[in-house]
């Protein structure tokens, strides 16, 4: 090794030894009798000193040469350090220099090296190899390793074996778009990136293996977001001979065992909520449940007093947002801009505040007597200095725009705080869901997620299918759906019934998944299985928003690699051998 030490290592212990460092320069301060240099690498931060009449003038000739980012080898004594500094864990010491040698010089960085930076997102991303020389950037990252390394000590314990699946698989026409890839020695034909590795892992649960597991890449193509990338890394697991409750306890016991290693957190045993009550109570089926504010239906306290809004919606429903009756006009007037977005959708606004004296006061008094709004704090539980605030509309679009009106009220109110965790499942949710525009049933997760066995009747009466339930589950912390599973359909006039709820013919069926169909006929067990978001648990753990935060080399909104300009076209050459170059020209 070039070096005896890391930058980060050495204590008061090491005085007086004799130590080479290897690093690159943080900052240099020339005081002109002395010059202190700050040099780094991953492991932290050691202060280099040259003194006038100590060290040698060449020496200190060489560091007043250094700027930003040179690569150094420094060999040195350690000394004790005059002025302490306690914030950083090598501040006791200081390295007096004795040869200075430059490994590589460097350009003026584009942005500041520097927890604080001066770098916008987009210089940082096309600079991502530099930005990940910064302390934050980095800590996210280890923190990525320790995640990972945790979750495969767990998982080994368990009796889980890690296996990788192929990744130029099969394109299927549920789900998100696939990326393709052309294959040149079957012109015309494709390969798909996974979505995920679902019909393989289902595959080794019918060779046998009954615990697999993988810390995968997956691809979508699909619009991104904060908490969108093109590729994107899942725990996958699977498991045979199991029932949804063995599912619930083996992988509760992961996310506490992830808690307690990573964060030094016990967070005890997950609560459960049915998908209907999810969606009654918060309007979504991953509750932020770091906070109550439930939703509270009003259909019958409030109909039938003259106010149009009210009579004419299909649901009325509120929240009670306690203590923000001092809300003045001009928040609440930012409240209602806020829920007339077009991303939230309601028409409108109505509130109401509990006085100090008890009485209600609402902005729609001319329609509502005393003795009417008391009833609207009754229903809503209100004690003085309460809140009320209430949309009226079409059931589904009312209580998504009243989820999102729910949680801009927790983050205003500063109830949504990053070092809180509420993780919880959520079950019992719809087996097929029937989409309008397409004139027919999808599956709510995938086509190969069972229904309940006591919901299985249902299914043969058209009047009946939307209320299967599935033997499906997810984990939700804090908003956010981390992961989620289901048991599996494992036996094949079950999948093929599946097949043709979501509108497959036979053949189209046996052209898509006749691999799986077949494979079901050779002793399939009873398995089912679960996929976390490791990209989304980690920027959770790290209190981000943004799972690129925790990506090493991470894609922008656009779904483009600035730093290596990707995507990117090809040579005519390359399209011709891929036989794709005459659709490309007719373009």
């Amino acid at each position: 090794m070039l070096r005896t030490h890391t930058c980060g290592e050495l204590r008061p212990d090491h005085i007086g030894q004799t130590v080479t460092l290897t690093g690159w320069v943080q900052r240099t301060r020339d005081k002109g009798g002395i010059l202190w240099i700050d040099l780094r690498d991953r492991y932290g931060l050691t202060q280099l000193a040259l003194e006038e009449g100590v060290e040698t003038e060449e020496v200190r000739a060489q560091a007043r040469e250094l700027g930003r980012e040179f690569v150094l080898s420094v060999t040195g004594r350690v000394a004790e350090r005059h002025s302490k500094n306690d914030k950083m864990p090598t501040g006791a010491i200081e390295i007096r220099v004795e040869t200075l040698t430059v490994l590589n010089p460097a350009k003026l960085p584009p942005f500041l090296i520097e927890d604080e930076t001066d770098g916008g997102d987009d210089l940082r991303m096309k600079y991502r190899y530099l930005d990940l020389r910064r302390n934050t950037v980095r800590n996210n990252l280890m923190l990525r390793h320790r995640v990972a390394q945790a979750t495969r000590r767990f998982l080994d314990g368990q009796q889980f074996i890690e296996v990788e699946t192929p990744v130029l698989i099969k394109s299927t026409p549920e789900g998100a778009r696939d990326f393709v890839v052309p294959s040149r020695m079957n012109p015309g034909e494709f390969y798909a990136l996974p979505q995920s590795p679902q019909t393989f892992k289902q595959l080794l649960m019918v060779s046998g293996f009954d615990r697999y597991f993988q810390i995968v890449k997956c691809f979508r193509d699909e619009d991104l977001r904060a908490d969108r990338q093109p590729e994107f890394t899942q725990i996958d697991c699977e498991m045979s001979f199991v029932e949804q409750e063995d599912i619930l306890n083996t992988f509760e016991g992961l996310v506490q065992y992830l808690f307690k290693e990573v964060k030094g957190l016990e967070i005890g045993t997950l609560p459960r909520m049915t998908y209907a009550d999810a969606m009654r109570y918060y309007g979504n089926d991953k509750p932020d449940t770091r906070f109550e504010m439930k939703f509270v239906e009003l259909n019958d306290v409030v109909k039938g007093q003259g106010f149009p809004v009210f009579d004419a919606a299909g649901l009325v429903v509120g929240i009670n947002a306690h203590n923000s009756a001092m809300y003045t006009r001009k928040q609440l007037d930012e409240l209602t801009e806020f829920v007339k977005r077009p991303q939230v959708g309601a028409t409108g606004l109505v509130y109401a505040r509990v006085e100090a004296d008890g009485n209600v006061k609402s902005s729609v008094d001319k329609f509502y007597s005393q003795d009417e709004l008391q009833k609207w704090k009754a229903a809503f539980n209100a004690q003085p200095g309460d809140l009320l605030l209430i949309l009226a509309g079409e059931p589904h679009k009312t209580r998504k725009a009243l989820s999102e009106l729910r949680l801009e009220m927790g983050q205003r109110m500063g109830l949504r705080d990053k070092d809180v965790f509420s993780p919880l499942w959520v079950v019992d949710f719809p087996l097929l869901e029937y989409i309008e525009e397409e004139g027919r049933y999808f599956a709510m997760h995938h086509p190969f997620t069972s229904p309940k066995p006591e919901d299985v009747a249902l299914l043969d009466n058209p009047a009946t299918i939307g209320e299967v339930r599935a033997n499906a589950y997810d984990m939700v912390i804090n908003g956010v759906e981390v992961g989620g599973g289901s048991i599996r359909i494992h036996d094949r006039a079950v999948q093929a019934r599946m097949f043709s709820l979501l509108g497959f013919s036979d053949e189209e069926a046996k052209a898509q998944f006749g691999f799986l169909l077949d494979a079901f006929e050779y002793g399939a067990p009873p398995h089912g299985g679960i996929a976390f978001g490791f990209d989304r648990l980690c920027s959770l753990f790290g209190g981000a928003d943004s799972i690129r935060d925790f990506i090493a080399f991470p894609k922008n909104n656009s779904g483009r690699d600035v730093m290596i300009d990707s995507p990117s076209p090809i040579s005519g050459a390359q399209l011709k051998e891929l036989s794709i170059a005459t659709a490309v020209e007719k373009k």
